[in-house]
């Protein structure tokens, strides 16, 4: 009889503290996490590869907008200050703008921060320096493969003073909220598209428009994930047929109202993550 009622007073202890204690938390990656710091849910793309790192410092907050591939205010697009400007061994002429990738400090015990690692996108270029050769301060001279992080993020891997660091980059999928975001901008008969926002590989390769008076109409790459064409595409719905660089295409159809207007911004459908 005592023996059963112990058993029956520990399983009441038992149940008491699992129905006090907190609900366990998972995280996920957002865009709008300033640093991502896990790829466990993004699958990898590529393998690791070795690279080498530098950072800038913000003097004013100016700083974050702008870059080669003309997101803008990086804030306002998304991207916060997880970002990176690449190399031109990397940039690839634009193309790679919007990519998302793992980078992790290795082989400086003194300076890197172990077990951590984070998600960037690439958003600007860093222009080679061909005053200096590519081992001896031009950094991000051919072929060099390099990655020039804001402060905040490369301390999130190793230590300031680290200062040009070995690190690893492996690409990754995108994983971003709502929608693909296509910024439409210009003047007259001539039409520029901001895509960004984009998830999945992140990089597109490919666009075409269509309004309802016309068919499907190829644009071409004016810079970084900017788009262009010379088309009345005045008072007709507008939509949109993507490609990104591994193949997939997504159309959003009627993502602009007829009575679109140059400076505004619509959300279409989005890639899977």
């Amino acid at each position: 009889m005592s023996v059963c009622l112990s058993q029956n007073l520990i399983l009441l202890i038992l149940f008491t503290l699992a129905s006090t204690s907190p609900p366990l938390i998972t995280a996920h990656y957002s865009t709008s996490q300033p640093y991502p710091s896990s790829s466990s849910s993004s699958p990898a793309l590529s393998q690791w590869t070795p690279a080498r790192a530098t950072y800038y410092a913000a003097a004013d907050p100016r700083d974050s907008t702008g870059g080669a591939c003309g997101y803008g205010d990086l804030v306002k697009s998304g991207y916060g200050m997880a970002t990176a400007g690449l190399s031109s061994a990397l940039f690839e002429r634009g193309q790679i703008c919007g990519a998302c990738f793992e980078v992790r400090c290795v082989e400086d015990l003194r300076w890197c921060i172990p077990g951590t690692s984070i998600i960037v996108t690439a958003t600007n270029f860093c222009a080679p320096n061909y005053g200096f050769t590519a081992d001896g301060g031009g950094k991000c001279n051919p072929p060099n493969s390099h990655f020039v992080l804001p402060i905040e993020a490369f301390e999130k891997i190793a230590i300031w003073k680290a200062g040009n660091m070995p690190i690893q980059y492996r690409r990754i999928k995108c994983r971003k909220e709502g929608g693909v975001r296509f910024a439409v901008d210009g003047s007259g008969i001539f039409m520029s598209v901001l895509i960004s926002n984009v998830a999945g590989v992140g990089d597109i390769v490919a666009v075409k428009i269509k309004g309802s008076r016309t068919g499907w109409l190829p644009m071409g790459r004016n810079w970084g994930q900017n788009w262009h064409i010379n088309a009345d595409m005045k008072n007709q719905p507008l939509s949109f047929e993507i490609t990104s660089s591994d193949g997939v295409t997504l159309t959003s159809y009627n993502v602009a109202p007829k009575n679109w207007n140059y400076g505004q911004t619509f959300e279409g459908k989005q890639f899977q993550a």
